[in-house]
């Protein structure tokens, strides 16, 4: 009689991790991989929602890329220098001397100190202390939000050519 009762008890024990799923080996080195690029850099280690956020708020909410990625000759983003500032293409109805002419590269956030760009994203004030040039958007962002998008911009591989 105690055999099948041990053998019941090995069972319920080996049950969970028989149905269990395999560790997920790409997500860990991802994640391991990103955290060394954040710290080798100095800044604080993001999070792989942290990042994720971050991408969904740059690529489909601000939709950076359409004024900060340069454009090939069919006038479509150039996605081999994605976010890596480009010429402003569009212009103002009427003549605006304040109007930014140039859109700084945002990959891996090379411009500006983390303070800069939460300030920047969080109260539309430009590092020289004035308010951000137009065509940029004025964001008034949550400080989280902020920190994503900082997070997922220091992810992306800087431009080799100078600004």
């Amino acid at each position: 009689m105690k055999c099948p009762i041990v053998f019941s008890a090995l069972i319920l024990l080996a049950a969970p991790a028989a149905f269990a799923k395999p560790p997920a080996r790409k997500a860990a080195q991802k994640k391991a991989k990103t955290a060394a690029t954040a710290q080798a850099g100095g800044f604080p280690a993001a999070t792989p929602a942290e990042i994720e956020r971050g991408r969904y708020l740059v690529e489909e909410v601000a939709r950076c890329w359409e004024c900060h990625t340069p454009r090939d000759a069919d006038g479509q983003p150039d996605h081999s220098r994605w976010l890596q500032g480009a010429a402003i293409w569009i212009m103002p109805v009427h003549p605006d001397p304040n109007w930014a002419m140039r859109a700084p590269a945002l990959a891996g956030f090379p411009s500006f100190t983390e303070q800069q760009g939460e300030k920047i994203l969080e109260q539309g004030i430009g590092p020289n202390g004035l308010p951000i040039r137009a065509p940029m958007h004025n964001y008034h962002l949550k400080h989280e939000d902020a920190v994503a998008i900082i997070a997922y911009l220091r992810t992306l591989p800087r431009s080799s050519s100078p600004q």
